[in-house]
């Protein structure tokens, strides 16, 4: 099968033949139709986060299951799905806790003394995140995709698998946004685009979208925002805190730096909560100052938007379908796999919102 194949970090993806082996068990052999270009594959290719290599990138994916291993129960093929990077085992505190975004068990990989998923002639290929999903096929474990409705789009459904699931899982499970309450978001990539989307459904008062880009504001307007605030203004938080009257109930940082998660605790009002999803460099602290804790301001994390997938997702699905997710407009465009590096090239711009790699059908 072609893959995207990573050699070094900071330097370009290599189409190759790899091979995939066949399912073992709990293994489902899916059929990739789509999957999204994230910042958080980005962060691996330019080498700011560690990784086994070589490898494949590629983690918010849709497809359709060509073949599954024994004791397999949760898909059959012929269905279509989205995988997500969040595979559970079902079984450790994490997942009986109702945390299964937290889930590391290596239950879900192949033990060390087992052939690898993927191999490049005679050379081991690591798998990313579960999934490496820049390949025409992905071999993943049955607690890493979920079926979906068949009349779904698949190129479009791709992205729940990671942008829309941490954006609108944000608001719906780590913010827990009330109706009538006020919610900034900074940053307007499709994580940040997909948590306006889905403040706008749960009810929010007000929705304030917060970037440089003013292409990217106007999406976020279309997408449910009241307000939107030009980050590269010196008084970007005070015209929030303005807007309000004194600050949000709610801050949603889906950028990954210092100063975007600093404005995210800026523009909240007492009692509030910022909620940071962007990938920071490693080196970097989020903290409150000594008055913002007296002002019983709360800092959180959502890894994956504290997703239950399996839940979520097909959820999701039907809000695209009714009408209130509009997956559509959050794309901004669609490219074969031999575009993966132009793909990453427009990223590192920061003026697009989401590309999308399509397979032949």
């Amino acid at each position: 099968m072609k893959a995207a194949v990573l050699f070094e970090p900071k330097t370009k993806l290599s189409i190759e033949d790899v091979t995939v082996d066949a399912p073992g068990p709990h293994e489902v052999l899916i059929r990739t139709v789509a999957c999204g270009v994230c910042r958080s594959d980005l962060h691996f290719v330019d080498g700011a986060y560690p990784h086994a290599l070589p490898g494949i990138p590629g983690h918010e994916a849709a497809g359709v299951v060509e073949a599954v291993g024994s004791e397999v129960a949760t898909v059959k093929v012929g269905d279509h799905v989205v995988t997500c990077l969040s595979a559970f085992c079902g079984h450790c505190e994490f997942c009986l806790t109702g945390r299964m975004a937290l889930c590391i068990s290596g239950d879900v990989r192949r033990p060390k003394d087992v052939r690898p998923r993927l191999m490049l002639g005679d050379m081991p290929v690591a798998q990313m995140l579960n999934l490496s999903a820049y390949a025409e096929m992905m071999l993943v474990h049955e607690h890493a995709c979920v079926a979906i409705d068949p009349e779904m789009p698949l190129d479009r459904a791709a992205i729940l698998g990671c942008a829309v699931t941490t954006g609108a899982g944000a608001i719906f499970n780590a913010a827990k946004v009330v109706p009538g309450e006020t919610v900034c978001v900074v940053g307007c990539g499709g994580v940040g685009l997909a948590a306006v989307n889905a403040a706008r459904i749960a009810g929010a008062g007000k929705v304030i979208a917060v970037d440089p880009v003013a292409e990217k504001r106007a999406i976020a307007e279309k997408l449910g925002a009241t307000h939107v605030v030009d980050a590269a203004s010196e008084t970007a938080a005070d015209e929030v805190i303005e807007l309000t009257r004194g600050g949000v109930h709610h801050a949603i940082e889906a950028v990954g730096r210092p100063q975007s998660a600093a404005t995210a605790v800026k523009v909240l009002r007492r009692g509030g909560t910022a909620t940071i999803l962007g990938m920071m460099p490693l080196t970097e602290k989020v903290g409150l100052s000594a008055l913002d804790l007296l002002a019983d301001k709360k800092v959180q994390g959502a890894l994956m938007g504290r997703n239950h997938f399996p839940i979520d997702i097909p959820r999701l699905v039907d809000f695209y379908q009714r009408g209130a997710l509009d997956l559509d407009t959050i794309i901004a465009d669609r490219m074969p796999l031999e575009r993966i590096n132009d793909a990453f090239d427009e990223l590192r711009k920061g003026d697009t919102t989401r590309s999308v790699i399509v397979f032949d059908a």
